[in-house]
């Protein structure tokens, strides 16, 4: 059997302390492998290509209900997943926020009105809140004032 360990450097080349030796178990005789191909873990998809899944359907209701939000406005994670028909869900607010594009993303804040993000990032929100004329007492916005009330059925559930 030939030897077949290969050499990875990771981070930085300099330092060989974090060199790292792996091992090729292509050639192994007894690999679980075995020439078998592995059963596909993933359901199989609708046959028309362009039907949106249920991820897409819940990012499309979330992103809706955000850009109801008029300027001068705020709403706080939990209403929006309500408004959207998705109860509960605050945290998929939060990640459709991280990964959206083109968002009114000042306009959602944490429980009571106050700024969930850190850093440079809370400074920018409030920032662009201020400018949107919204006031803050302290370090939470004026609820009674600002928070936008969606209407019953803003957005369907699909």
């Amino acid at each position: 059997m030939a030897n077949c360990f290969h050499w990875i450097t990771l981070a930085n080349p300099h330092r060989l302390d974090f060199a790292v030796k792996k091992k090729n178990n292509s050639n192994k005789e007894g690999s679980n492998m075995s020439g078998k191909r592995r059963a596909n873990p993933r359901p199989a998809r609708s046959s028309d290509p362009s039907a949106p899944d249920k991820s897409s359907k819940i990012r499309m209701r979330i992103e809706a209900a955000i850009r109801e939000i008029p300027r001068g406005k705020i709403s706080t994670y939990g209403a929006i997943a309500r408004a959207a028909g998705l109860p509960g869900m605050a945290r998929q607010v939060a990640q459709v926020l991280h990964r959206g594009f083109n968002l009114p993303w000042q306009r959602v804040l944490g429980a009571g009105g106050e700024i969930k993000l850190r850093g440079d990032s809370a400074i920018e929100q409030r920032l662009r809140l201020e400018a949107e004329g919204v006031r803050f007492r302290g370090r939470k916005v004026d609820m009674k004032r600002h928070e936008f009330k969606f209407k019953r059925a803003s957005v369907r559930p699909s």
